[in-house]
Order: structure tokens, then sequence, then C-alpha cells
């Protein structure tokens, strides 16, 4: 037993580089991981509970601090998330807790019922320059498709009285 507790450690296979210019190897990245989805988990938790970010938030760092907990070995956490390497996931964490700051700053939810936002309505002519992004019109097949598949579609119209076969 002694022996194992020792020797996994010496044993687990050790990241070189990331092949990633600029991203360097985090050696305790599963330890990293863990604190910055804990701290995560706690700075949201000033995100009213209804909101739809906070949520979302909690959501997906349960999981991955879940993963984490679990899996010992990095290649496993990076292979069960699917999100990239660990190092990828510490800046993604990072980042994170920088916009749970700026959403708690900007406090989106904070915006009153009867707020009407002001239209502005320009008729000016659009330059040539600037793109419309109109989509162009669709190819007839599609047109045609569905029409036969509304066609198939529609219930039989029947009247309210019962129908005599003659």
């Amino acid at each position: 037993m002694f022996l194992r507790m020792i020797s996994r450690p010496l044993l687990a296979k050790v990241k070189e580089t990331t092949g990633i210019v600029g991203l360097d190897v985090v050696p305790n990245a599963r330890e990293v991981l863990i604190g910055l989805y804990n701290k995560t988990l706690k700075e949201i938790q000033a995100v009213p509970e209804d909101e739809g970010y906070r949520k979302a938030v909690e959501s997906f760092t349960r999981h991955r601090l879940k993963v984490c907990q679990e899996e010992e070995d990095w290649e496993m956490i990076e292979k069960r998330l699917g999100c990239g390497q660990v190092e990828e996931l510490i800046e993604e964490a990072r980042d994170e807790l920088t916009l749970i700051g700026k959403m708690i700053e900007w406090d989106p939810w904070g915006v009153p019922d009867d707020y009407e936002c002001e239209v502005i309505e320009n008729d000016a002519p659009i330059p040539k320059h600037v793109p419309q992004h109109r989509p162009g019109p669709l190819p007839e097949e599609f047109y045609k498709t569905l029409e036969a598949l509304s066609k198939k579609d529609e219930p039989k119209v029947t009247s309210g009285d019962p129908q005599i076969k003659e």
C-alpha cells in the first residue's frame, strides 16, 4: 500500500509541452482546476438564482469539478471533458471568474420590467459597400418538398355530422 502511494505520482505520465505557443504545462493542473471550479461556484452565488447565466455556469462547472475529483490523471480529465487540454481549461476557468466579476458589475438582470428601449429609425440609404445580409432565394426544390410534406400531414377536414356510407 505504501509503495503504491509513493510510486503512483512517480509513474504518472509527465506532460512535456502543450503544443500551444505561450501556454505552459501546469504540473498540478488537476488541483488548480479543482480550486478554480470551487471558487467559481462560490462567486456565482452573487448572481440571482433564476438567471440563465448562473444556471449555465453552475451546471458546467459542477460537471467539470466532478470529473476532476473523480479522475487523478490529466489525460483522463481531458478525455472525459472533451474540451481541450487541462491548461486550456485553466485559462477558461480564469476567464469565467473574470466574466462573473464583470457580470456582477454590469448587472444585466437589474433592468426594470417597465424599461423601454429607445428605437431609432433612420431612413438614410445604406452605402453600397455595406453588406445587407439578405439571404438569396431558396431553390425551387425546397418549396416543392415543403408543399409535399404539408399536404401529407394535413388532417382530413370533416364536419361535426357523422358520415353515412352508402
